[in-house]
């Protein structure tokens, strides 16, 4: 219901529908696309000890609040690693706007956020939306995050939301609490065709035929529907799926050029994925997974790490 609201071609009720749709998706239990967040968050209190060997290395990576001021390198892999000078994405931008500014997640690799910036233009020449919302990307120092991420911690991951972008510019109490669009069915079988669109289809095509994008982690459902009209394309490999990711597709660079201190991901499998590796994802193995039973996974630690993320974090 929502997304039809999008679809309008007559300028004089966009924000009027914008606003309706804003209600619908806040008061929406299904469109809960993050955890929302504050205006004012409290400040995290100082630790006892910083460099207590047992100290979860989220702790330290998450009481960063701003970049070191480093040469921009990207340590270690997507989700063992840190980021040395890193670049904020402003906020505003002809094609996007940052939402969830509490979180300070907006920041990556220069290469990310260059990238981000063309791509944006990209989408909305693509979609005829207006821009991109982004979400979370990563850190000030990149590392380890509270809550949402096992990856994002280079600087090389982005969340781009799948609703489109209002033309006005939202503000800082609607970047907090608004959700993005759900596009797949309840039972996550298939998208949702009152909120799934070729637009959709369009920015995600495009985000996968970068040649800077190493893969694009969507849901199994928008897998199967681009599988349906797009399948033999050379950048379908692309599309990894993903459990959940039904309310943004996530988009990862390949390593910059040159930066020896990154680790690379390996390729994507060759052929388009539209195959029965595929089916598995709709089976009830993967839908209804059962506990494992065994202890929960333990936090990174520092000497998980890099050794150099010390450095990164101990810099100025």
């Amino acid at each position: 219901m929502a997304a039809a609201l999008f679809r309008t071609g007559d300028r004089q009720t966009m924000k009027a529908n914008w606003l309706a749709a804003v209600v619908l998706l806040a008061v929406s239990a299904l469109c809960s696309a993050q955890d929302k967040g504050l205006l004012s968050p409290k400040p995290l209190p100082a630790l006892a000890n910083p460099s207590a060997p047992n100290l979860p290395a989220k702790e330290l990576f998450g009481r960063a609040v701003s970049a070191a001021k480093l040469p921009a390198e990207t340590v270690g892999f997507y989700s063992k690693g840190c980021l040395a000078g890193a670049q904020q994405l402003p906020v505003n931008g002809p094609n996007w706007q940052v939402m969830r500014l509490s979180r300070n997640r907006n920041w990556g690799h220069p290469d990310l956020v260059g990238f981000l910036e063309r791509f944006s233009r990209r989408a909305a020449e693509v979609s005829g939306w207006p821009g991109l919302l982004i979400g979370d990307m990563s850190q000030p120092r990149g590392g380890p995050m509270f809550t949402g991420h096992t990856s994002h911690q280079v600087g090389l991951d982005a969340d781009i939301w799948l609703l489109p972008m209002p033309k006005q510019e939202l503000t800082r109490l609607e970047r907090e609490q608004l959700s993005s669009l759900n596009v797949v069915r309840a039972d996550r079988l298939d998208v949702d065709p009152s909120a799934w669109t070729e637009k959709h289809l369009a920015v995600i095509r495009a985000a996968a035929m970068e040649p800077a994008v190493q893969r694009v982690l969507v849901n199994p459902a928008i897998k199967k529907a681009m599988c349906r009209t797009e399948k033999g394309q050379w950048w379908m490999g692309k599309l990894r799926p993903t459990a959940q990711h039904n309310y943004h597709f996530h988009v990862r660079l390949h390593c910059p050029p040159g930066d020896v201190s990154c680790t690379a991901q390996d390729p994507v499998p060759p052929g388009d994925g539209c195959d029965a590796g595929l089916d598995w994802w709709f089976t009830d193995d993967a839908l209804n997974p059962k506990p494992s039973g065994g202890p929960a996974k333990p936090p990174l630690l520092m000497k998980d790490l890099p050794t150099v993320c010390r450095a990164v974090l101990d810099a100025q």
